[in-house]
């Protein structure tokens, strides 16, 4: 399999996705070892309007720092291409997870996602950001850190208050009906239109609105005609019902969602107590600052003073891009070393009480009361007062040359893509709806009707406000 080099910052893998105008690809930072996803978008494929609402995803990006948003680690901008360099998931999207429980999860896993869902799009609004395009496939499942996250903010801006949008964009299944029938908009409904059939799906197996054909589809969207299956409990249902009202006006807010009766009892953000990704660099202790730094220098990726500016100026190169690996490399390794020491402690203390409820069974034998040195039962051979060195929490890889950025590499990457089949539609299971519409092939597909369902990763464009 081909693969290629970004500069020689990333080693690129194999492909993870692709549409018309990005190919998303498995990469690993050359400096750490650590892996990431990089969107590659090539600008040539890019109308005008296409291009503005590409820096649009970037910047929103940039401003929703979340535990349950995918983190935006490094841009890379050349003449020709974009590289968004992003966080990895590690369990898939939820629009595969789904697929695998027929007739949906089980209520209590369900309100878990669910809850973390809304919370990361209820702190978007905060920060008037909208993201359009809310489906399963934009969640990522993050098992090391047991949290999900949003992704593709492709189709997300920024919004006022009270102010209408205009752009028809998203998927149809998802997608609220005054987008579909090109009308003026308030931004937060939408994203509540699509929530309620996110929610419907996770405990029902399948989407609400779904036909034989996109026509089909459309109209049930239109009559907001759909069935919730008797296994549903009926608070769950009744907040499916809240959030798919064909009135935006009467969808419940996000406030009226997160206070709904079915949500409560459950943890609203698993993510808010896990330490990454990391946001800020003052988020780690001074001497993981230190150490990081010094790795960093060694390592000829930027001497301290350029390291510390571009970290307080908030860049995303590849300096902070960089930082932010090591130190949330270092992070879990610390998180891993506690969670050996808590079950290490666990086992002793069940171990302990063993040996406690033998004794007081058949009592003293020895004159020990049957008890051994910690050190024996750990099963090591160390005295029980010797201590262990402390472990290096980070070793930064020996470079003998600086890195150094080439655009002639930047510009290969996507000439080096390897060929793939493309996927077929499969009869009998439900398909990814994941064609993206945009204000003129909305009124077009209104205007002609739907002839085919889109298979699984297709992109028809953009629109802009």
């Amino acid at each position: 399999m081909a693969e290629g080099k970004i500069a020689g910052l990333y080693d690129l893998e194999r492909t993870l996705g692709k549409g018309h105008f990005a190919v998303v690809k498995l990469a690993r930072h050359v400096f750490t070892g650590q892996r990431v996803a990089v969107k590659v978008i090539d600008k040539s494929k890019l109308a005008g309007e296409a291009a503005g609402q590409l820096l649009q995803e970037v910047r929103c990006m940039k401003l929703v720092q979340h535990p349950n948003v995918v983190r935006l680690y490094e841009v890379i901008d050349t003449h020709a291409k974009l590289y968004l360099i992003l966080e990895l998931g590690d369990g898939g999207d939820m629009f595969d997870h789904i697929m695998r429980h027929e007739g949906g999860l089980a209520e209590p896993r369900a309100k878990h996602y669910f809850a973390q869902i809304v919370h990361a799009i209820s702190y978007c609004h905060k920060l008037h950001v909208v993201h359009r395009d809310l489906k399963p496939e934009n969640v990522v499942f993050f098992q090391e850190q047991g949290v999900v996250k949003l992704t593709d903010f492709g189709f997300s801006n920024r919004f006022q208050p009270g102010k209408m949008l205009t752009t028809s964009c998203g998927s149809l299944a998802y997608s609220a009906p005054e987008i579909l029938l090109g009308d003026e908009y308030d931004a937060p409904a939408v994203d509540i239109w699509s929530l309620g059939v996110i929610l419907y799906m996770l405990v029902c197996g399948q989407p609400p609105f779904q036909e034989a054909n996109d026509s089909e589809t459309l109209t049930m969207i239109m009559d907001c005609r759909y069935t919730v299956p008797p296994h549903v409990s009926a608070q769950c249902s009744d907040l499916i019902s809240r959030m798919l009202q064909r009135d935006p006006r009467q969808r419940a807010s996000l406030e009226q969602i997160e206070g709904h009766a079915w949500l409560q009892g459950g943890d609203p953000s698993p993510a808010s107590r896990c330490l990454l990704p990391l946001t800020s660099h003052k988020r780690v202790s001074q001497e993981e600052h230190e150490i990081i730094i010094q790795a960093m220098t060694c390592g000829h990726i930027a001497d301290r003073d350029t390291i510390q500016e571009a970290l307080e100026a908030d860049r995303y190169n590849h300096i902070t891009a960089t930082y932010f690996l090591l130190a949330e490399r270092m992070l879990r390794e610390k998180q891993e070393e506690q969670s050996r020491r808590q079950s290490l402690l666990y086992d002793l203390a069940k171990q302990g009480q063993s040996r406690t409820d033998l004794s007081d069974t058949f009592g003293p034998g020895d004159g020990t009361g049957g008890r051994q040195p910690v050190a024996e039962v750990a099963g090591g051979s160390q005295p029980s007062s010797g201590r262990q060195p402390p472990r290096v929490l980070l070793k930064a890889p020996t470079i003998d040359t600086a890195i150094t950025k080439s655009t002639p590499a930047l510009q290969q990457i996507c000439e080096e893509e390897e060929e793939e089949e493309e996927e077929e539609c499969r009869p009998g299971v439900m398909e990814r709806k994941s064609s993206s519409l945009n204000q003129e092939q909305m009124r077009d597909f209104l205007r002609a009707g739907a002839r085919r369902p889109p298979c699984r990763g297709e992109v028809l464009g953009w629109g802009a406000e």
